[in-house]
């Protein structure tokens, strides 16, 4: 029965296969409702711990520069913080005003933590006023595809985001699965047999790179 006891944030974490809590929020792109937002889309929607920090303003900075490539896999941006319409806006002035980089995409303002919590952005071990470093890949039918979770202290890899952003939608595309260190190019891994008589077809296959009969990788054709 013990884990009738269970914080409320554990509780409300969602997870890989759930349907995306939907949510109304204030952004700096103005109001959205997520389950009506970027219809057709993939949605990368992602935490930081605080405006005006260090760590988080080099993330940030890391995906307005590389939004093309987001575009590029039809995908948008949704950023968050536990702060004020007003202090987003005052960052995004500052950065650009500094560094010439702009945040062009919405920025939730969650002062209320309602998106937060949620979303299991809220760690207490870690903090209970801050969001730790949470991302999430959420496809077009709003359901979460895959959850990356960091502390505050330490910044992500946008290369990683952007790999892990493809490879699931490769592999949705072509049904196939995706090895270690996969990039755009890579052979990929073709699903096992299920039967005696797609074993034989695999073993007859000479288009397959076959490390063994359950272990085959093949060139995706464009």
């Amino acid at each position: 029965m013990e884990h009738m006891n269970a914080p409320e944030s554990i509780n409300l974490m969602p997870r890989i296969g759930d349907t995306a809590p939907d949510f109304e929020a204030l952004t700096t792109k103005g109001k959205i409702k997520f389950s009506e937002f970027a219809p057709d889309k993939w949605v990368v929607l992602f935490s930081h711990p605080a405006d005006f920090t260090p760590v988080c303003t080099t993330e940030m900075s890391g995906f307005a520069q590389r939004k093309a490539e987001f575009d590029a896999l039809n995908t948008e941006l949704i950023g968050l913080s536990i702060d004020s319409i007003h202090a987003h806006l005052g960052w995004v002035q500052n950065v650009r005003e500094n560094t010439g980089v702009y945040f062009d995409f919405p920025i939730i303002a969650d002062l209320d933590m309602k998106v937060s919590k949620r979303y299991g952005m809220l760690q207490p071990n870690e903090s209970e006023t801050a969001a730790v470093r949470a991302v999430f890949f959420i496809d077009p039918a709003k359901k979460i595809r895959l959850i990356m979770y960091y502390p505050l202290n330490v910044g992500r890899n946008m290369d990683e985001i952007l790999r892990a952003l493809e490879a699931l939608q490769v592999s949705d595309k072509h049904r196939v699965a995706l090895p270690l260190d996969w990039k755009r190019g890579e052979k990929v891994i073709v699903p096992p047999p299920k039967t005696l008589d797609e074993l034989n077809t695999r073993l007859a296959d000479e288009t397959l790179e076959k490390v063994d009969w359950y272990l085959a990788k093949k060139e995706l054709q464009n």
